[in-house]
């Protein structure tokens, strides 16, 4: 963010930090400016909290229930359904196409195939309206996709209102993310963890699912020669949030040889890769396996070519200045508010 504009608090980016159509993202853009113009000249101190989740009350509600973990709400609007937890979106899709729609960084989840060819276990932690799961299944049926969801809710609503369907080979467990992994006796080509709670400061990581500790339990659940661990963190390399991203960054690289980044373009969000290959990987190597993938037509996403050219070999410029985040001291919702703090500075 450019220290000459009006910083919006992390609350507020969080509420609008995932576009939902054109009409809708110009509309949240212009709610920013205003309440980032009150924000920076004090005048907002008595303005209703309400206001702050106002992106997330347009549309036509659909479903709503509170659970011990989130307040959810299904949202139809301008041909997109959108699942809510408290302040912010979490899951999108079309109306008409429910592979269609999604948000952009769940592109980045089909990266790993560049990295192994013969991916056969998944497990994601984290399901929200399950769109992740919904396009694999369409688009990889031999895959075996395991997820766990701490939130029983969330799986009857991704079921009810997002298509997500349980099979033979798509499974979804109310448990917690880090607990499923102690238990199991599994091992994955690919975790992906996709998965937020509600923090003061707005939509924030669980600490306990982003520490070395838990990294290595990932570790040791993945594939040692090829395995990879993906991972969606709300902030950008250089721009609003780059602590956050910074420290996830290290902290995987202190536990994985290789360690991608891939920033959205559309949302504030950036999709890190960890690998347990120790090889790094070249773009133009990748470039040349993706269009083999989609030549022989293993991959029929679309837009699958065009969001490798997301790919970033070269850690944060502040990574090693920031924290590895262990189950002793993971200050996650510090390190967004900090980086606001000293954008306003």
């Amino acid at each position: 963010m450019n220290r000459s504009q009006p910083v919006l608090t992390t609350a507020l980016y969080a509420a609008m930090r995932r576009p939902v159509g054109r009409s809708r993202t110009v509309w949240r853009f212009r709610f920013g400016l205003i309440l980032a113009r009150l924000l920076s000249a004090g005048l907002c101190l008595a303005l209703p909290s309400f206001l702050f989740d106002l992106p997330c009350r347009g549309g036509q509600l659909v479903f709503e229930k509170t659970t011990p973990y989130h307040h959810i709400r299904v949202i139809d609007d301008n041909g997109y359904r959108l699942l809510c937890f408290d302040d912010a979106f979490e899951t999108q899709i079309s109306l008409e196409n429910p592979v269609q729609g999604h948000f952009e960084y769940t592109q980045y989840f089909h990266m790993p195939w560049l990295w192994n060819t013969q991916l056969t276990q998944v497990l994601m932690i984290g399901l929200g309206g399950g769109s992740t799961q919904t396009a694999f299944a369409h688009y990889y049926p031999e895959l075996k996709v395991e997820t766990a969801e701490i939130d029983p809710s969330v799986i009857q609503v991704a079921r009810d209102y997002f298509h997500f369907q349980e099979s033979d080979r798509q499974k979804a467990t109310p448990v917690d993310g880090r607990m499923f992994l102690r238990q199991s006796t599994g091992r994955y080509d690919l975790i992906i963890l996709d998965a937020y709670i509600h923090g003061r400061y707005g939509a924030s990581i669980p600490q306990h699912l982003a520490t070395k500790e838990f990294f290595e339990l990932g570790r040791q659940h993945l594939n040692p020669t090829n395995g990879i661990l993906a991972y969606n963190v709300i902030g950008t390399i250089n721009g609003w949030g780059p602590n956050i991203v910074g420290a996830i960054h290290r902290t995987l690289k202190s536990v994985f040889p290789q360690v991608y980044l891939f920033p959205c373009r559309t949302s504030q969000n950036v999709v890190l890769l960890a690998t347990t290959a120790r090889v790094n990987a070249d773009l133009s190597a990748l470039q040349q396996r993706a269009s083999l993938l989609v030549q022989s037509g293993r991959i029929s996403l679309p837009g699958f070519l065009d969001s490798l050219q997301q790919f970033r070999s070269q850690p944060p410029l502040n990574s090693l200045t920031c924290p590895i985040l262990t189950d002793d001291y993971a200050p996650v919702e510090g390190l967004s508010a900090e980086t606001a703090a000293r954008n306003s500075k």
